[in-house]
């Protein structure tokens, strides 16, 4: 099916599905690929790998960051 017959048979949906076809469109555009998701994360555990060597950041330990979540949620 080429663009145009997509094109054609949507503007013939009613209005509310038109909308949710819409809708699912842009979510579709706006979310990234797995292979972009795994790139991002490659490249911030880089970026924090970094800082921990240079010694610009300092690590906390599990137990300490989860003790203040949960006194946060509290």
């Amino acid at each position: 099916m080429d663009l145009q017959k997509i094109e054609d048979e949507a503007l013939h949906l009613p209005k509310e599905e038109r909308a949710q076809l819409i809708q699912r469109l842009v979510l579709s555009l706006e979310s990234p690929s797995e292979e972009e998701l795994r790139s991002d994360w490659l490249l911030e555990t880089r970026r924090r790998a970094e800082e921990l060597d240079s010694g610009s950041v300092q690590a906390v330990p599990g137990d300490d960051v989860m003790r203040k979540a949960r006194a946060l949620i509290r």
